[in-house]
């Protein structure tokens, strides 16, 4: 059991975890066409965290062409380049399923407001991206030893 807590603990991305359910956000996560690579912005509401460790998931819903569209997204994903945070969201639910059954500006989810928040957001934001910069110099340190 504690062999497999330590693979997993190898496999998980540091700083993945700066939002929450309820949050709308933008991921940008890599499309790989034959030889080229392309990033693709994905913005869309958090509605839900499954599982834990190296297996987490997040799905995001968004509403295109008014149609819904919801995506699962692995946390640990090396697909995935960054995620932003457009607007905190404020939810008393962990999983947000009813907003498949609302439409429009039901389908809304109550915003964060002050100084605080922004403060906050920019502050994750900043952690996320010291950590993915601390992974890219702890990976070319290791292959130039190597």
């Amino acid at each position: 059991m504690d062999l497999i807590k330590t693979i997993e603990e190898t496999q998980k991305r540091p700083g993945a975890q700066g939002f929450n359910v309820g949050d709308t956000v933008k991921v940008y996560f890599k499309i790989i066409e034959g030889k080229t690579e392309r990033v693709q912005v994905y913005e869309g509401i958090v509605i839900c965290k499954k599982n834990e460790g190296a297996r987490q998931t997040f799905t995001v819903r968004k509403i295109s062409y008014g149609v819904g569209v919801e995506r699962v997204f692995p946390f640990n994903s090396p697909r995935i380049v960054k995620v932003d945070i457009v607007r905190p969201g404020k939810v008393r639910r962990a999983k947000l399923y009813y907003l498949r059954d609302k439409i429009g500006k039901a389908a809304k989810v109550k915003t964060l407001v002050g100084g605080k928040i922004a403060a906050e957001i920019a502050a994750r934001n900043a952690r996320a991206a010291e950590a993915a910069a601390a992974k890219e110099a702890a990976a070319t340190t290791t292959e130039n030893n190597a």
